[in-house]
């Protein structure tokens, strides 16, 4: 059983939840050098951080008409419904996206969250998968399952990280190469959580590249279990 502590996280105060809302805008429109954006490393849709940032906007001169000489009835009403409706898009995004896995103590403290306070065993069997080619520049793994240990409860919040990189130069769509064959699945440039039991993988432009994988489970507070085989192939 997963014991969860619930906290208000959002404040009452529209400064405050204004702030809150820009922070979070700045991290999930940001373009780091050396990872991925946030959005990508989190399954978040690109468009989240823009059409959050429209609504902070919005809300944001809202309440400055609030605050001033001009205020009235209808600026009231404005400034609420336009908080409103931000602090719904919010909640939505923490309720949807900001989960534990993919996100890590670092990143909830970039968006001003606590993390959550989930406890369940840390994952003891390794993960394997089969590949398979259903097309050009396509690679699919199939069959996601446990190897050895146990394997987590079917009906639990686990799920698998997978890992993957591409040998080659890098590229519009994949500036993060590997030079070598890797040893074990930190080796590896890309990451991704599911809980599917195959995940189909495009790769336009790299005939020939060899891709590598490697996936271990992990559970809801992000523990993480072993790492399963290398599993490779050549991009069709």
């Amino acid at each position: 059983m997963k014991h969860v502590r619930y906290d208000d996280w959002l404040s009452n105060r529209r400064e405050a939840q204004l702030a809150m809302a820009k922070d979070w805008v700045a991290v999930l429109t940001s373009q780091p050098s050396d990872k991925p954006p946030p959005p990508q490393r989190w399954g978040i849709p690109a468009e989240t951080g823009q059409e959050l940032g429209d609504l902070a906007r919005e809300a944001e001169k809202a309440l400055a008409l609030a605050k001033s000489s001009e205020r009235g009835a209808s600026i009231n009403t404005l400034c609420m419904e336009t908080f409103n409706a931000l602090t719904t898009r919010m909640r939505s995004i923490k309720h949807r996206y900001f989960l534990k896995p993919p996100l890590n103590d670092e990143d909830f403290s970039s968006l001003g969250l606590n993390p959550p306070e989930i406890f369940f065993p840390i994952p003891t069997a390794q993960v394997e998968a089969d590949i398979t080619l259903p097309g050009h520049f396509l690679i699919e793994l199939v069959d996601i399952r446990a190897l050895g240990g146990d394997p987590p409860d079917i009906q639990s919040d686990y799920g698998v990280r997978m890992f993957w990189g591409l040998t080659g130069q890098p590229s519009k769509n994949d500036k993060y190469r590997i030079t070598e064959a890797p040893k074990t699945g930190t080796d590896l440039p890309h990451s991704k959580f599911t809980r599917r039991k195959k995940e189909l993988f495009a790769f336009d432009g790299d005939t020939g590249n060899t891709s590598y994988f490697c996936l271990r489970f992990e559970n809801p507070a992000g523990q993480a279990g072993p790492f399963g085989p290398i599993l490779k192939a050549v991009v069709p």
